[in-house]
């Protein structure tokens, strides 16, 4: 409970219902609590959708991790050094 509304009592809750009346008249006061409770049940509805979303993810286990593919590396048969080589001079 609100900790604000809870030091409210009978005269003060009276006052407050009369100066509501006197702002908004008689005819826009059903108007104004149906779009206030129409607010809260969206409200409720919304932290409810909310609190299950979060629940499900913290419950769920993570998905593994697939391995990544390394690329092979090819050894060269021969090193540079065996590599005949022709010579150029002599063309």
């Amino acid at each position: 409970m609100n900790i604000t509304l809870a030091f409210l009592n009978g005269p003060e809750v009276i006052a407050l219902l009369v100066l509501v009346l006197i702002l908004f008249g008689a005819k826009k006061l059903p108007e104004l609590a149906r779009g206030l409770g129409q607010g809260l049940k969206e409200f409720k509805k919304s932290s409810k959708e909310i609190q299950e979303d979060l629940n499900t993810a913290m419950n769920e286990e993570p998905s593994p991790v697939p391995a990544k593919r390394v690329a092979s590396t090819t050894i060269p048969s021969q090193t540079v050094e065996e590599i005949p080589t022709r010579d150029i001079s002599k063309a």
